[in-house]
């Protein structure tokens, strides 16, 4: 509590000063183009989750430049017919600061009644580097990235704990850097979240003790369903933690759930993960927000893969009312 409240009464005391006035309008403004984006197709309040998609499932299609990420919010809607689209920096790297950019897919948002619920962001350092200097640079990069997602009326921005060193180590490291970008991270009504994305990350009783000791309500975590390899090597994965259990322990942190699949069988179901022993897992934990569909299989086009990701998702919402 001392680290914390010396931090908010020294480095962002001005700051706050000049966004405060602003974060109420912020919080007002993205819960109206919340409910705007779900009030006419059936994902609010009668439906035990909503459902939304992580932009990675094209991932493809972007990285071939089939499409862009401006179309993201058309494509959402029109071949979907999903309410809500989580981002991912790195199809518009370079854009964080460009307003102009940024308006424009407010405005596509908007056309077309998706709601932006969050960034994805890499590539920016590790929030858990034991350097000191690394981490803190890692910081100031992902600011920019929280103020893009605040032009963009987003609840949340998803950092990674990387880092290396013990797991101990590591996790000192991680409280200190998601809990001083969480600092900054309040006067803009902004959540930063973690997923288990590989390494002690994604053991799921490590990251739930980073979020027990960072104890802010603006941070928390993004589980996702398939993100539970900690050891990879050149023949697949080496030790992978239990999936159910690692989504178990990180619930009562989502602020976000990342719905993984690859593969289906003829019946519809993720032939990996156990879709109704899952989602009962996130039920159970209170939580009633966004499910993203992060699609990433190879036997299905991303098209085809994200439909059936959403007719699973669609049809566990329609047994679990």
């Amino acid at each position: 509590m001392k680290r914390r409240k010396f931090i908010r009464q020294s480095t962002y005391a001005l700051g706050a000063i000049g966004v405060l006035g602003t974060a109420a309008c912020g919080n007002s403004t993205r819960k109206n183009n919340e409910e705007k984006s779900t009030a006419s197709h059936g994902t609010g309040s009668d439906l035990p989750f909503k459902i939304s998609l992580a932009e990675w499932s094209l991932h493809n299609a972007l990285f071939a430049e089939e499409i862009d990420n401006l179309d993201f919010a058309r494509i959402t809607r029109e071949e979907f017919d999903i309410d809500a689209i989580e981002y991912v920096n790195a199809f518009f790297f370079e854009k964080a600061k460009d307003k102009d950019y940024l308006n424009e897919l407010n405005k596509r948002a908007d056309d077309y009644g998706v709601y932006q619920n969050l960034i994805m962001i890499d590539r920016e350092g590790g929030m858990a580097s034991l350097d000191d200097k690394e981490r803190t640079q890692a910081i100031e990069n992902h600011k920019k990235w929280v103020e893009a997602a605040k032009h963009l009326g987003c609840g949340s921005i998803r950092v990674n704990a990387y880092g290396q060193g013990t797991p101990d180590e590591v996790k000192a490291a991680a409280v200190d850097g998601l809990g001083r970008l969480a600092e900054f991270a309040k006067p803009f009504d902004m959540n930063i979240i973690v997923e288990n994305h590989g390494g002690i990350s994604s053991n799921g009783a490590w990251l739930a003790d980073v979020m027990k000791q960072i104890d802010m309500d603006n941070c928390g975590t993004l589980p996702d369903f398939g993100n539970f390899c900690i050891d990879r090597g050149e023949g697949g994965c080496k030790e992978e933690y239990d999936r159910y259990q690692g989504v178990k322990e990180l619930m009562p942190y989502a602020k976000a759930v990342s719905a993984k699949t690859h593969d289906f069988d003829s019946n519809g179901n993720e032939i990996h993960t156990d879709y109704d022993k899952m989602m009962d897992i996130v039920l159970d934990a209170g939580y009633h927000s966004w499910v993203g569909i992060e699609y990433e299989g190879n036997e299905d086009d991303e098209y085809t893969g994200i439909r059936k990701s959403k007719a699973l998702l669609e049809r566990i919402q329609q047994e679990k009312m």
